[in-house]
């Protein structure tokens, strides 16, 4: 079967990624670090921005924009997913085969997706409030001035961001 995918030269995404069977195997701090390590090496060679991002012990999202000429995020994928395998060292599959992409189409939408990402830890029970989980850019939009320190408490989402 093909996948149609949503390429944009230039784009901003955003991404869904699942661990196989959503095996919780970034519920430790080196197994988060290894996967930052391995995002690290794969810009090197095939620049991209992380604009926001959270990693949740069985998935992950995130906010990518590529560069002006580049819509290539599907090689990103292959390289991180098996370049953390590789390093990772487990025998058994690691990821889904698969990951989910939305194009962000415009200011509200990517608000409502930033807000879905860091809103995510506490909506898996994993924490309180955005603030507590450290496994997120939500400290850093906060040092931006895009959110105060307690945002999260009372959030409403849209139930359609996320689950497109």
């Amino acid at each position: 079967m093909q996948y149609r995918r949503a390429l944009h030269k230039g784009g901003c995404y955003f991404f869904t990624v699942v661990t196989h069977e959503r095996q919780p195997i970034f519920n430790h701090p080196d197994v988060v670090f290894l996967l930052r390590r391995t995002f690290k090496r794969v810009k090197r060679n095939y620049p991209f921005d992380i604009d926001a991002a959270v990693i949740l012990p069985d998935h992950l999202h995130c906010i990518w924009t590529l560069p002006v000429h580049d819509d290539d995020f599907v090689t990103r994928w292959r390289l991180i997913k098996s370049g953390f395998a590789k390093a990772y060292g487990q025998p058994l599959p690691i990821w889904q085969n698969r990951f989910w992409e939305h194009v962000i189409r415009g200011e509200q939408d990517y608000r409502q997706h930033l807000d879905y990402i860091h809103f995510n830890p506490v909506k898996h029970g994993y924490a309180q409030t955005p603030a507590q989980w450290p496994h997120s850019s939500f400290r850093k939009f906060v040092e931006l001035g895009f959110y105060d320190e307690d945002w999260g408490s009372e959030v409403d989402l849209p139930e359609t961001v996320g689950n497109e």
